[in-house]
């Protein structure tokens, strides 16, 4: 082949390759229903972070009922997939906690019983015996509820400052343009 047409192949081979590397699979912790239900609490942030504390919670109970059980393969593998959803839906909360502090909508209803669901979850995982299966979820499981600990504990600290500041801004779902 002359170089100009191997040059060609090449890049289109790589065209059509570069979807494909991009298809990996989505992890989706949320069922359909609980996907509905985020998407019914629409702009209220309070509701919507209720319903993520509440998936969080159900998440945990899952893990903590695993956590009892026999060691078996079926059982760390189940073990692994529910500490990545874990994960997951911890990441996509403190998702919609930046985008809320963004648009300083007033979260602070919510934020108290996040900091204490964080304490909870965070028990729930450093009580997990260990288990080389799923050592590297239980480590990211625990990391990214130390770090969603965190964000909502500055969260709130923001939050306070900030609606001290500007009381007529109190309970909105978004500050809005002056």
């Amino acid at each position: 082949m002359r170089p100009k047409r191997c040059f060609a192949v090449m890049v289109a081979g790589l065209l059509f390759a570069a979807p494909l590397c991009g298809q990996k699979e989505k992890r989706e912790p949320l069922t359909e229903a609980q996907i509905e239900q985020i998407r019914e609490a629409g702009i209220d942030p309070n509701a919507r972070v209720a319903l993520y504390i509440k998936f969080l919670d159900e998440h945990a109970e899952t893990i903590k009922g695993l956590s009892g059980r026999v060691r078996s393969t079926e059982r760390s593998r189940r073990l692994q997939d529910e500490l990545e959803n874990f994960t997951a839906l911890m990441d996509e909360l403190g998702s919609n906690l930046d985008v809320y502090s963004e648009r300083k909508a007033d979260i602070r209803k919510a934020l108290k019983p996040l900091s204490t669901a964080t304490e909870r979850w965070l028990t729930v995982l450093r009580a997990l015996p260990e288990d080389p299966a799923s050592e590297l979820a239980h480590k990211e499981a625990i990391e990214s509820g130390e770090d969603l600990a965190e964000q909502a504990k500055q969260l709130e600290d923001e939050q306070t400052a900030y609606f001290k500041l500007h009381k007529d801004e109190q309970g909105q779902d978004r500050a809005e343009p002056k």
